[in-house]
């Protein structure tokens, strides 16, 4: 959920999308988040981010090789 500013977001091969704020997004299961910055130069971006997961599952991110 993006609480000020804009976002630029890429998920898995899809394109880079831009959120504004009050708008949200997701993520499915082990999609790869190619990209999330601030699309503005000079303007502040926060972003909230809530993660919903099973406690038996593995680590919740994984690095890039």
């Amino acid at each position: 959920y993006v609480l000020v500013g804009t976002i630029e977001s890429q998920v898995d091969d899809g394109p880079v999308e831009v959120y504004h704020a009050g708008q949200s997004f997701r993520e499915t299961p082990g999609a790869l988040h190619r990209v999330s910055r601030n699309a503005s130069a000079i303007q502040p971006a926060e972003l909230l981010a809530v993660f919903v997961v099973d406690t038996d599952d593995k680590p919740l991110t994984t690095p890039m090789k």
